[in-house]
């Protein structure tokens, strides 16, 4: 098992197969021209999955796909099939405007649960967050989903001055379908810009939500970073990710690996040990795995504290968020 200084037992691995992304979400995406990765610096397909099974040797019971967009690498009908055959659950992140291309390999690969990031629901708007036009084409993969007997969340940043107007409108879609909608607060990362009075808080957001619905809070589980939630009657859900707010650290369970290879042991912390140059070596990775978990602090990456109000994006040491993974 997988144990921090803090008694954390982590289980639940996310891969970032690549760093490249077809939108271009700028609370992703730095509005900077991007660097991408050289291919010689990425995973290789056979690395990824190398690395996978050293986890889950050594008790990783979940692994997440993320990106960039995981479905934007070539090789990802290759990698997921690889990786179905270890004995973890296996499911992804994405944007959601490829999914039809794979449907019949996830399906294949045993993966029940997919998380779409969509931060809109009206198409200009979308268009305007993401520079690309393919709102219909997102929102058709959605249903082609639920049609396939998927289990889907939506992930919803809660962008201020934007999910304000719509938080009520992504609630009503649960009354038709069994859709899962996850509202995240806004977090710090580098060339985003981040401040911290643009953070719509979970108690704001929910304040909004019941002057529209009548809710019931729903029992959460120990490892799980949203607070759950649904209107009585309705198909799905609606929940919130309170990393600003009120954050779930003590909890923990999660590790990444960076696309280039390297172990982050919090989303926010500015440490990452090199897995992938160590493999490609020869070395093992065991000990490099377990020191960086030694390293882990007992919140936010030892960045910032419990109140973001104070936090100074400016002295936060990181990767932007699609160097990272998510």
């Amino acid at each position: 098992m997988l144990h921090d200084s803090f008694g954390r037992i982590h289980d639940y691995l996310r891969i970032s197969l690549t760093d490249h992304c077809n939108f271009r979400c700028s609370y992703c995406m730095p509005v900077e021209e991007m660097e991408w990765m050289p291919q010689s610096k990425l995973m290789s397909a056979q690395e990824i999955v190398k690395l996978a099974q050293v986890f889950v040797g050594l008790g990783v019971k979940k692994i997440r796909l993320t990106g960039g967009e995981p479905l934007a690498r070539k090789e990802f009908p290759e990698i997921l099939e690889q990786l179905s055959a270890l004995p973890v659950e296996l499911t992804l992140t994405t944007n959601g405007v490829l999914i039809h291309k794979h449907l019949e390999a996830l399906k294949k690969a045993g993966v029940r649960s997919i998380n779409v990031s969509l931060d809109t629901l009206q198409p200009e708007k979308f268009f305007k967050l993401t520079r690309r036009d393919q709102f219909h084409q997102v929102w058709d993969n959605i249903q082609t989903l639920l049609q396939a007997g998927f289990r889907v969340k939506l992930n919803a940043v809660a962008l201020h001055g934007m999910i304000e107007e719509e938080v009520g409108d992504f609630v009503q879609l649960t009354e038709k379908w069994p859709i899962h909608v996850r509202f995240i607060e806004f977090m710090p990362f580098s060339g985003n810009h981040w401040q911290s009075k643009q953070v719509v808080t979970a108690a704001a957001l929910l304040e909004i939500i019941q002057t529209r619905f009548a809710v019931v809070k729903l029992d959460d589980q120990q490892h799980d970073t949203a607070k759950k939630y649904q209107v009585p009657g309705f198909a799905g859900t609606f929940a919130f990710i309170t990393t600003m707010s009120e954050h779930f650290c003590g909890s923990c369970n999660r590790l990444r690996l960076t696309a280039d290879g390297k172990i982050k042991n919090c989303l926010f912390g500015k440490e990452e040990l090199d897995l992938l140059g160590a493999l490609r070596k020869g070395e093992e990775v065991e000990s490099i795995i377990r020191l960086s978990l030694s390293r882990k602090h007992a919140a936010l990456g030892g960045q910032f504290g419990a109140d973001y109000t104070q936090a100074k994006p400016e002295a936060i040491e990181n990767r932007s968020m699609i160097n990272i993974g998510g």
